[in-house]
């Protein structure tokens, strides 16, 4: 298995916008939530965003020529920022994530980041192993709530 990083290209945003959205939802729909990325479009339209924004830095793996994943790193803060990282799911727990994870990390560090920082949903295991292996610490908890508010009222609380 020949694994090859790179950095990314224009070209490579139909692609990492697809394993992007089967990724994301491989994984939501394994524990019933809704996907981070609700269709191939705006997964194809996240990653052409991030790989021609000079704000961010993007790599992709290749496998046998062909691509497996992407990683970005956010660049526009002093602390850098990693994601979102996806392996295709057909090959994932094959060190393709933990190729990535390095790259951008090595990326922040010749930067001179003061830091780096990710977010990862809390149902995922797999990747809180990998992020943990490879040195971050889970510094806090990050509730996203969604749904209609109930428009209802507390005295004396406004909302």
């Amino acid at each position: 298995m020949a694994i090859e990083i790179r950095e990314a290209k224009e070209s490579d945003a139909t692609a990492c916008g697809r394993i992007a959205y089967e990724a994301f939802k491989a994984i939501a729909d394994e524990h019933s939530f809704p996907p981070d990325i609700p269709n191939i479009e705006s997964g194809v339209a996240t990653a052409s965003m991030m790989i021609s924004h000079p704000g961010f830095y993007g790599v992709v793996a290749e496998l046998d020529g062909k691509i497996a994943g992407s990683n970005f790193l956010d660049e526009r803060s002093p602390i850098s920022g990693v994601g979102p990282i996806t392996v295709d799911p057909q090959i994932q727990n094959k060190g393709i994530g933990r190729r990535l994870m390095l790259a951008v990390m090595e990326r922040s560090e010749r930067r001179g980041f003061a830091g780096i920082r990710l977010v990862q949903a809390g149902y995922h295991c797999r990747s809180l192993t990998l992020y943990t292996k490879l040195g971050f610490d889970p510094r806090a908890h990050l509730a996203c709530l969604q749904g209609a508010p109930m428009n209802e009222s507390i005295p004396g609380t406004p909302v």
